[in-house]
């Protein structure tokens, strides 16, 4: 099948990108600088709750986020990207004041709702929204920088403010959700400030814009059904990125502060442990466009998965706080390296499509339906004082996934080899 090249790269595109770029990095710095991260579970315990309220609390929080995955995604293919990149902005910023003024158990829950609202009106229209951009302004194949430099960019700024949270807490409790609300205020404009996507070139004499609208509305979800059924690497692909994801959001949210007090460390220096991983992570994902010079992109996830859940294990193995530190650099390295490899394996498998974002959220709902499944049982490896054993459990099942991932593809591809 001949693919037909829809933009062009001419100097006024290029010239259009380089404005759009740092617009969509100052967006994505300011809507994920939450600054209360590492310290909210100290937070609602100081405000009475009980670890099995604390970790319940974010299971439903996994869990409304699976629920409103596609039908936010949808909303964004419909609707237009940075329309839902406005609005995600706006519900952040009200998520961010609750646990100022409702110190409850229903505040805390709320709040956490509002996060994965807005969250997931988000996490497929951003993407899409910087891929699709490129994409038709012939600049697609600067996505994998674009994307991971952005990441950097959001993760160095954490690393200022994590460093002094504990401070923060300290002087003022509620100051790092107050400086949370004021960063999510800043994300606003950013997103107003965020140019439209260009419009498509013509193709057969229909607008590629008009024939995606007719997809929307004659077809809706069933093509993202359709799609996946025509298309199983995709699918393969979803599930390979699943233990990344898994495996990062354990070691930095569900069980950063109590992993950290089981290694005797103490609270006024989670913060600059929490900003020296970010500045680990920062560092890989400034340049994963290096990966394909050694290994394809699916290859690379595969072996990132293994080094992260390596590390991770060793982390939770030693005595040493020093090791604690190395082994965490080391993993926080692999995943910052990962996201934007697997993010545009994600992309460029998926191909053209008008329903990009909602299929960006399936894969989003897979994520988040797996950290249910552990903040689920999470809270009595925490009462019990045996969180290393379930590191050690969540570890080899992600490395048996992948495993067991790769023996698929090769046999997906030599299926398709040998067909041709």
């Amino acid at each position: 099948m001949m693919k037909v090249s829809l933009f062009s790269s001419s100097d006024h595109t290029r010239s259009d990108t380089r404005r759009m770029v740092p617009l969509f990095y100052g967006f994505q710095f300011f809507f994920s600088l939450l600054l209360w991260l590492p310290i909210f579970y100290e937070y609602q315990r100081r405000m009475g709750l009980s670890d099995a309220q604390i970790f319940g609390i974010q299971s439903v929080y996994y869990i409304v986020f699976c629920i409103l995955e596609i039908p936010t995604g949808y909303l964004a293919d419909r609707w237009g990207y940075s329309q839902c990149l406005k609005l995600g902005s706006f519900v952040l910023l009200v998520s961010n004041l609750l646990p100022v003024f409702e110190t409850t158990y229903a505040g805390f829950l709320a709040h956490f709702l509002l996060i994965a609202l807005s969250r997931s009106l988000i996490s497929g229209a951003l993407s899409a929204y910087l891929y699709e951009y490129l994409l038709r302004n012939g600049r697609v194949d600067s996505y994998k920088e674009a994307e991971g430099n952005a990441r950097a960019f959001s993760l160095v700024g954490r690393v200022v403010f994590w460093a002094g949270v504990g401070a923060m807490m300290q002087w003022h409790i509620t100051l790092p959700y107050w400086l949370t609300a004021v960063s999510a205020f800043i994300s606003i404009l950013f997103a107003f400030a965020l140019p439209g996507l260009p419009k498509c070139a013509e193709l057969d004499g229909i607008s590629v814009s008009k024939r995606a609208l007719g997809l929307r509305s004659r077809h809706g979800l069933a093509l993202v059904v359709a799609t996946l059924w025509r298309s199983p690497l995709v699918f393969l692909v979803m599930l390979q990125g699943v233990a990344i994801f898994t495996l990062a959001r354990i070691c930095q949210v569900n069980l950063f502060q109590p992993l950290l007090n089981a290694k005797s460390f103490d609270l006024s220096v989670h913060g600059g442990v929490m900003s020296l991983m970010t500045v680990c992570e920062a560092l890989g994902s400034i340049k994963p466009g290096w990966v394909k010079r050694w290994v394809s992109d699916v290859s690379a996830v595969s072996i990132l998965t293994v080094i992260i859940a390596m590390s991770l294990s060793l982390t939770a193995g030693t005595g040493s706080q020093v090791s604690v530190l190395v082994w965490l650099g080391v993993f926080s390295w692999a995943v910052g390296l990962s996201y934007p490899v697997q993010r545009q394996l994600l992309n460029d498998t998926i191909g053209e499509t008008p329903l990009r974002a909602t299929l960006l959220s399936v894969e989003s709902l897979i994520d988040r339906a797996a950290c249910a499944a552990v903040a689920l049982v999470l809270g009595g490896y925490v009462a019990g004082g045996t969180i290393e054993w379930f590191i050690y459990a969540a570890s080899a099942v992600s490395v048996a996934i992948i495993f067991v991932l790769a023996v698929i593809f090769k046999l997906i591809i030599d299926l398709s080899l040998n067909r041709h």
